[in-house]
């Protein structure tokens, strides 16, 4: 039998159906599970029968979520966790110990730089960062005790494009883990683990839920680096709730349409906005100005739902530019049906110092736009009005 597409995929996968035979999976709100006897207890905690104990472990609306991912990464096993930062940090803490190394480019969400920078280093773990056309940097950043090369890709906010393939080669070359936050892609536009990644996290707050609905992450790969995931997080908690994994399960049915839109959004909104007398150094990775286009065309099938710019005139006029939008949200979040903009200077990347957010291309005018399903002329008016007012 010949396998499935993405789509068919995505809907398809389900859960097994009880008694009832519902043709939508219902919602298990239980905390735990029972069974028909001792022996069968006993089997189950011993892993020598499949089944659920405890919902902080798993449930059949988390295993759902997470089969699911699993077959549109390309995975062998993952494990859903309460948030996207959860799912990062597990593939960190159960996977690092005390005197190990990480590399990871250096443009990276400012959540994810505190856990290297601030948290990490408490427990003996330390990060070396990479420019991301450092292409020689990679390798000399490796060092004996190195076990792990994290990247984002597309990156946040500075939306840089990563070559997986150059840095998985490097991986396996070296033995170490390449571990990749696709959040901003998402599997429909890319899969890492083709690339030669060994893990690949998400937060499934932002384009897998895709409404601004619920809280949730995943982390997906090899079934050996998974199982010691498993493992960490059964015994630390940072489990999804049985709802949340039942809203992104069913939200994954849609992900394809509604990444197609958004990308074809995106890429308008770019093409309109390249050459805009009040704008410098609009990014998406659909232009083909943008530094790492070449790279983008070889593993992405499109150019995903952000794009970034610079207000001219800096942190006022940022300011006054997100003042004057009539109808795009004013939120920190992103991957919404509702177009967003954000300042990630004053935002998501407030707690950098100003040198950290240089170095990773946040200038003071920054803006990050998540483009969202509205028709694409009531968003391209919206941003060029507000544009226009705060002149």
């Amino acid at each position: 039998m010949k396998e499935n597409q993405f789509e068919t995929d995505a809907i398809r996968t389900q859960a097994e159906r009880s008694q009832h035979r519902e043709h939508s999976v219902p919602l298990y709100l239980t905390s735990s599970f029972t069974y028909d006897s001792a022996e069968q207890m006993r089997s189950v905690f011993a892993d020598e029968e499949e089944g659920f104990i405890y919902s902080r472990f798993n449930n059949p609306n988390f295993s759902e979520f997470v089969d699911k991912m699993c077959k549109l990464e390309g995975a062998e096993a993952g494990y859903a966790t309460a948030t996207g930062m959860a799912a990062v940090y597990a593939g960190f803490a159960a996977l690092l110990s005390a005197g190990d190394h990480i590399v990871s480019c250096r443009s990276i969400f400012g959540s994810t730089h505190t856990v290297l920078t601030k948290i990490l280093p408490r427990f003996g773990i330390t990060t070396t960062y990479v420019d991301v056309d450092d292409y020689e940097g990679w390798e000399k950043a490796i060092q004996p005790n190195t076990k792990m090369i994290f990247v984002e890709t597309p990156s946040n906010p500075g939306l840089d494009v990563i070559d997986m393939e150059f840095v998985g080669k490097l991986a396996e070359k070296h033995g170490i883990i390449f571990h990749v936050d696709n959040c901003f892609a998402t599997p429909y536009l890319q899969r890492p683990i083709d690339f030669g990644a060994h893990l690949v996290s998400h937060s499934g707050t932002k384009w897998l839920d895709g409404q601004g609905r619920v809280m949730g992450g995943i982390l997906v790969g090899d079934k050996k680096l998974i199982d010691a995931v498993y493992t960490f997080c059964r015994s630390t908690g940072p489990a999804i709730s049985p709802f949340n994994a039942w809203i992104l399960s069913k939200s994954l049915e849609t992900l394809a349409v509604r990444m197609d839109r958004h990308c074809d959004n995106a890429l308008k909104l770019a093409n309109c906005l390249e050459h805009h007398p009040e704008l410098d150094n609009v990014r998406y990775p659909g232009l083909m100005s943008h530094p790492h286009y070449k790279v983008a065309q070889k593993q992405m099938k499109k150019g995903g739902g952000l794009i970034t710019f610079e207000v001219k005139g800096g942190m006022e006029r940022g300011k006054k530019f997100l003042d004057a939008l009539l109808m795009c949200s004013l939120t920190a979040n992103l991957g919404d049906s509702r177009t967003i903009v954000t300042h990630p200077a004053s935002t998501t990347h407030a707690k950098l110092t100003e040198e950290e957010r240089q170095a990773v291309s946040i200038s003071a005018g920054l803006v990050r736009v998540s483009v969202g399903l509205e028709n694409i002329a009531d968003i391209i008016s919206d941003i060029e009005q507000a544009l226009a007012k705060s002149s």
